[in-house]
């Protein structure tokens, strides 16, 4: 049903709540699990590039520092963006300037950041729903259940229904389950970091992969940094969510611009940095698997050749330090990611449908998806659609993993994009202001660009010059790209006949206030 006139987003988030929501996102202890392999069996020069995975991580935690400087940044001098974080960001940068020639290119700006914004934001939870039923197959096997193609695809849609239900209520509702989320998420992270790092002490007569902590936080090959780079991005992308939230904080000039800031610096150089150190500093030649010839593998090439490795820690910790509890002690860290995946998706489904209802509500994309619950205040069609594309998307990943690379490429083209753009934004938005600041609003955006485009050619070089199935599964995310940017261009040049509106903007009586 749709909103009674007026209805509008209820403002009920405060600073606390704003930062859990983007903590929820972000998730520590969810892709430590999911990356991990992924991680381990990237390779350059037919060598692992895993004994970089913490200077890799560190790297792109100051790249992404410097994207979310310039998210609070915008958050600052445009606090009315409500629920349009950087589409509305886009507009308000050329109609708060005073050249006339700046207003004409505002629908085209605000409009191309929205489009490519739902490559991220759209796609994103689809990946979170196959990482879930991916974790469902290896918590059934541990009690000897095997779940086939059918029931996995079933599962992705019943977590997605699940999902859609609690967004569907309300961001209230989801902030309480992103609070408990969170809260079990740290304690578990705490807990395996604890037990990672006393094994190592007190079982220093073992071979590790690493001498010394040195070792794991310093560099060893600049090129194996960057590769690794590549994939710890993805550790840290949901900071931006909480500028998607502004129509609902009480007080945004003040909160939205902490948030940002604080839920990367918690879950990223907090969280993540302390989980990455303890595994990496685990690892040993005591854990052992089997290769897919047969032979039996240890450190580092055990963990590429498990579908789970850090339960495989996890569980000979368990086995080894705390009486044979392994099994039991495992089982709990997986269900701690699995309610991790549940909050992480929760979050994207509530940042991806409020930048759609922003666009909706200016007729950007059917109206339809511009409407508010009457009683929720929620943009219940949005979630319900993106919903259902989370499930097909996520039924489509679970089938291979080649199909789950092609459409996490193609959400991270997506998030690359933004983050540029919205560093670009910054340095437009400030460009000849009395109040622009050297660092702050040109060398921090200009490197946030820089760092963003850089990543993005990376991904892709890496991705596409591996040859063989990484290479085709490369050229179809790429594909997928293009064809929705030409969607794209289409559809903004017939909605434009069909609703009588010119690509170009004449000057606004009311320039949007910078504050």
């Amino acid at each position: 049903m749709a909103a009674a006139p007026g209805t509008e987003m209820k403002r009920t988030l405060t600073m606390t709540g704003l930062t859990i929501n983007a903590m929820a996102l972000i998730a520590p202890g969810a892709f430590l699990w999911t990356t991990f392999q992924a991680q381990v069996v990237q390779q350059n020069g037919g060598a692992t590039t895993a004994f970089d995975m913490v200077p890799g991580l560190l790297f792109v935690l100051v790249l992404a520092f410097l994207t979310a400087f310039s998210y609070a940044e915008l958050a600052n001098i445009f606090p009315d963006a409500g629920a349009g974080s950087s589409y509305y960001f886009a507009e308000a940068a050329f109609l708060s300037k005073e050249e006339t020639i700046h207003y004409k290119f505002a629908r085209i700006a605000k409009f191309v950041v929205g489009w490519v914004s739902h490559l991220y934001y759209w796609i994103y939870p689809g990946i979170m729903v196959a990482f879930t039923a991916t974790l469902l197959v290896y918590i059934c096997g541990m009690f000897g259940i095997a779940l086939n193609t059918p029931l996995m695809i079933g599962a992705a849609f019943l977590f997605s229904g699940v999902v859609g239900l609690i967004a569907y209520r309300g961001i209230s509702g989801s902030t309480m389950t992103a609070v408990v989320i969170n809260a079990i998420q740290l304690t578990a992270l705490v807990g395996f970091a604890i037990l990672a790092i006393a094994f190592r002490v007190t079982h220093p007569d073992l071979q590790y992969a690493h001498s010394n902590l040195a070792s794991v936080v310093l560099p060893h090959n600049f090129t194996n940094v960057l590769f690794q780079g590549t994939i710890a991005i993805l550790l840290l992308v949901g900071f931006e969510s909480v500028t998607a939230l502004g129509g609902e904080a009480i007080n945004p000039k003040r909160d939205v611009r902490r948030a940002v800031l604080l839920s990367l610096a918690i879950q990223g150089a907090v969280a993540y940095v302390v989980e990455y150190v303890a595994a990496n500093f685990f690892v040993n030649t005591s854990v052992t698997a089997t290769a897919a010839d047969g032979s039996k593998v240890s450190g580092y090439a055990a963990a590429a050749a498990s579908s789970a490795p850090i339960g495989d820690m996890v569980r000979y910790i368990g086995d080894q330090m705390l009486g044979g509890t392994g099994f039991w002690i495992a089982l709990i860290l997986a269900a701690t990611v699995l309610v991790a995946l549940i909050g992480t998706t929760l979050a994207c489904l509530n940042t991806g449908v409020r930048i759609t209802y922003v666009m909706g509500r200016d007729k950007e994309v059917p109206g339809i998806l511009g409407m508010l619950h009457f009683r929720h205040a929620t943009p219940h069609y949005g979630v319900v659609a993106l919903a259902l594309v989370s499930a097909i998307l996520g039924g489509y990943a679970v089938l291979s993993t080649d199909n789950l690379l092609q459409i996490t490429l193609a959400s991270n083209t997506g998030t690359f994009l933004v983050y540029g753009m919205t560093n670009a934004i910054v340095l437009f938005a400030f460009g000849g202001e009395h109040k622009r600041h050297w660092l702050k609003h040109v060398v921090i955006p200009i490197a946030g660009l820089l760092a963003n485009l850089g990543m993005l050619a990376g991904v892709v070089i890496m991705s596409v010059s591996a040859g063989g199935s990484t290479q085709t599964d490369t050229l179809i995310a790429l594909g997928f790209v293009v064809a929705w940017i030409v969607i794209g261009a289409v559809w903004l040049i017939f909605n434009s006949m069909k609703t009588n509106t010119s690509l170009l903007v004449s000057p606004p009586t009311v320039a949007p206030e910078r504050k």
